[in-house]
């Protein structure tokens, strides 16, 4: 007998600030990507910012994930936080600008809705990382005292009709019902609730998703979900892959590595890619873009600024790189290729200890080599949401630090307690019965 599942993607009953006309203070981004600087200044802001909640802190001797759960019940008690009186689906449009040079000005489109927490075998959500045991046990804790996804997860929904992107429009063309700035992102948001919020959550739920971003929080929702199993939705934001405004960036290498001599890499490089050199007056992204137009390119940085081009050959005999992903989706993706054959050269090429960071800016990259902050960086083009799809759909995971999708899903537009009654669909239409 087949196995039947309650619908992949539900309204539900969403908790949001009372004080709409100070939503930008309140909100902050994703805690992963939160340094402590960054942080101080989100909880100085505000002293009911969400980094309250979401990067807890406690006075010596005291837990700080309980100090998390007390603070959210006072907020509750003294109304900074209300309950939405029905489920409903939070339709979000953020315009951002396009990091770089006079990027420009795209607006992306989603909608905040409660996706089952379930296990990756069901293959109705599909990620693409790995995870570690730390971020999960953290995460786990503030889930169990507080009770509540205070922030989201990020998924792509294929939308192959565009019906999703489609039923998303109209909602945008109404006055929203709050805004919000941050980090330049200039944000609305619109409450759908009835019959439109369950069709927006049947386009969703017709495919597989797949997780963008928030792999730690996702497996922490169903290791929750099996501790408690009416805890079995997980707040997720999803956007369809066909919205013009997905960006996806690169996460470019930058590496100290004293000693090393790149000249002497050059030479094991010619066997693997066609090696070149930038003109002095080219724009470094706009020349990689049209080196891997068909085939994987990256540009080597180097400190005078004779930065190397390196274009992989047809031929490259790539069997012969162990190193390489199980899967043809992972082997062929440019990041893949470049860190096995590039990066991991430079990095072991000599003998003192180097030292590898990450940025999706290509500015800061080039800027940390001119200046001596770096000794070379490995730029790359940005992978494709087709190729994501792809790993994920061969149960394969890509190489750390592959995607980076812009801008990033704040934290404290909506919260949703996992109280909250289930809402079960009654038919593929998302026709719903709330109880």
């Amino acid at each position: 007998m087949a196995t039947t599942h309650p619908q992949l993607v539900v309204p539900f009953r969403g908790e949001r600030f009372a004080a709409a006309q100070s939503l930008s203070r309140l909100i902050a981004p994703p805690y992963d990507v939160i340094a402590p600087p960054e942080r101080a200044r989100l909880a100085a802001s505000d002293s009911h910012n969400i980094v309250h909640l979401i990067l807890p802190e406690a006075p010596a001797g005291e837990d700080r994930y309980t100090r998390a759960a007390e603070l959210l019940a006072t907020w509750r008690r003294e109304g900074r936080l209300a309950a939405d009186a029905a489920p409903a689906v939070y339709v979000v449009a953020q315009e951002y600008q396009v990091p770089g040079d006079g990027g420009e000005w795209r607006t992306r489109t989603g909608m905040f809705a409660a996706v089952a927490a379930e296990s990756y075998e069901t293959r109705r959500i599909r990620p693409h990382e790995k995870t570690h045991a730390g971020p999960k046990a953290d995460r786990l804790a503030l889930l169990r005292a507080t009770r509540t996804s205070l922030e989201s997860i990020f998924l792509l929904a294929p939308d192959p009709d565009g019906a999703l992107l489609g039923g998303l429009r109209p909602v945008t063309t109404t006055p929203p019902a709050a805004w919000a700035e941050l980090d330049d992102v200039r944000m609305r948001l619109w409450v759908v609730t009835g019959e439109p919020a369950a069709r927006l959550a049947a386009h969703c739920s017709r495919h597989p998703l797949y997780i963008a971003d928030g792999h730690h929080r996702y497996e922490t929702a169903v290791a929750h979900a099996r501790e408690n199993p009416g805890a079995d939705r997980v707040l997720a934001f999803i956007v369809s892959a066909a919205d013009p405004g997905l960006t996806v960036l690169p996460t470019h290498r930058v590496i100290f590595a004293p000693g090393r001599d790149i000249a002497q890499l050059v030479t094991r490089w010619r066997r693997w890619f066609d090696v070149g050199r930038v003109a002095p007056c080219a724009d470094r992204i706009e020349r990689l873009a049209e080196l891997g137009a068909r085939r994987t390119a990256c540009i080597v940085a180097l400190p005078g600024g004779d930065d190397l081009t390196l274009v992989l050959k047809p031929e490259a005999p790539l069997a012969e790189v162990p190193q390489l992903g199980k899967t043809s989706a992972v082997r062929t993706l440019d990041v893949e290729i470049v860190e096995a054959l590039v990066v991991q050269e430079i990095l072991s090429a000599g003998t003192s200890t180097p030292t590898l960071t990450y940025t999706p800016d290509a500015r800061q990259a080039f800027a940390a080599v001119r200046r001596g902050n770096a000794t070379s960086a490995v730029l790359l083009n940005p992978t494709k949401v087709e190729q994501v799809f792809a790993v994920a759909d061969a149960g394969d995971v890509m190489p750390p630090k592959s995607t980076y999708f812009v801008p990033k899903v704040p934290s404290g537009l909506v919260l949703r307690p996992i109280t909250e009654t289930t809402v079960r669909a009654t038919h593929w239409w998302g026709i719903a019965r709330f109880g």
